[in-house]
């Protein structure tokens, strides 16, 4: 995936320099900023055809080639629907800028699927015993399932839905993590969040000083799903949850014909019944505000944070079904499978 400011050109460079700087594109366009860095417009190869017809010259300024009004994405101030919408009617690469009108990003869909407007944290600080001696050298999350670490699944997926700032909680040889996170990749923004002690799986939120978006994921690092996050977080909205967790349906069937009693006298019966139960599968959206009930500097776990909002009386909690894959990787049995269901998974 390309840097956002291989796209950029300014509004006084030639023509001559935009045809050279698209030629090493993929995606043929250019950004024009002036300046101060501000988006004024966008330049592609038809520009510069219709341009040269027009009889401007190679050596003329970018400016007199520029469409001036391209489409653009205000990242203080957009919906994910916006999003869909530029993807749907086949916009290729759309500029992102701040409230200032200055270029700071791009979204492309050539290698993204979304760009929602989340923080995620995955916690990666655990021990990962009950997968020893695999991980006594080694935390679990650097284990490669495939030829890719564990946790790399996640960073990429995250990445593909536009999720680019990533805070990562480490304890347990957690300087191994921090190194591998340093050289993965330049278009995530990864921060560093270190635990003096073992906070559970929320308690490290605590210690997080700031986030850009107001929407934050929380998630295992552990897992390997193929989760659509965008559906998660217009889920997530559209219910107006302050916590929405993420689930897995997990399916019983009884063999037999179950009574309801009422003092022994059975009441009615049900010929071998089937229930659908819904197990926690380790991924939380939350709202911004709901980080400040985590305790400071103390062990805390995100299910203490849901019970804590299921408490009160003016903030909810819902589920999202995920249905597509999903495995926590925490035993040896889990591991195998992972290394034999890793080929047929479409991320």
């Amino acid at each position: 995936m390309s840097d956002y400011k291989e796209h950029i050109i300014f509004e006084k460079d030639s023509i001559r320099n935009a045809l050279l700087k698209l030629g090493e594109l993929e995606d043929n366009i250019l950004f024009v900023v002036n300046s101060e860095n501000k988006l004024i417009g966008s330049i592609t190869d038809g520009d510069i055809r219709r341009g040269l017809l027009k009889g401007f010259l190679t050596e003329d300024k970018v400016i007199s080639f520029m469409h001036r009004k391209p489409k653009f994405i205000n990242r203080e101030d957009y919906s994910v629907d916006e999003i869909i919408f530029l993807r749907d009617n086949k916009y290729k690469v759309i500029p992102v800028v701040n409230k200032s009108n200055i270029l700071v990003d791009i979204i492309n869909f050539q290698f993204q699927k979304s760009y929602l407007p989340i923080d995620a944290v995955i916690m990666a600080g655990g021990l990962g015993t009950r997968l020893r001696p695999l991980t006594e050298s080694l935390p679990k999350p650097l284990l490669k399932v495939g030829d890719k670490e564990i946790i790399s699944y996640n960073f990429d997926r995250l990445n593909k839905f536009g999720i680019k700032n990533q805070k990562v909680t480490v304890n347990y040889l957690g300087n191994l993590i921090k190194d591998y996170c340093s050289n993965y990749n330049k278009n995530i923004n990864f921060e560093i969040i270190e635990e003096k002690e073992f906070m559970g799986t929320a308690g490290s939120l605590s210690l997080i000083k700031s986030f850009q978006n107001d929407t934050i994921l929380l998630m295992n690092s552990d897992l390997l799903t193929d989760i659509d996050y965008e559906d998660f977080y217009k889920s997530f909205i559209e219910n107006d949850a302050d916590i929405m967790v993420a689930s897995i349906p997990y399916p019983v069937s009884l063999p037999y014909a179950i009574f309801e009693v009422d003092d022994k006298k059975v009441i009615s019966f049900e010929e071998k019944p089937s229930y659908t139960y819904y197990a926690n599968a380790g991924i939380y959206l939350i709202k911004k505000s709901i980080i400040e009930k985590v305790p400071k500097n103390k062990f805390f776990n995100a299910t203490d944070l849901m019970q804590l909002v299921i408490d009160s009386t003016d903030k909810q909690i819902k589920h999202y079904s995920i249905r597509g894959y999903w495995l926590d990787i925490g035993k040896h049995q889990d591991y195998e499978k992972a290394q034999r269901d890793i080929k047929h998974i479409k991320f």
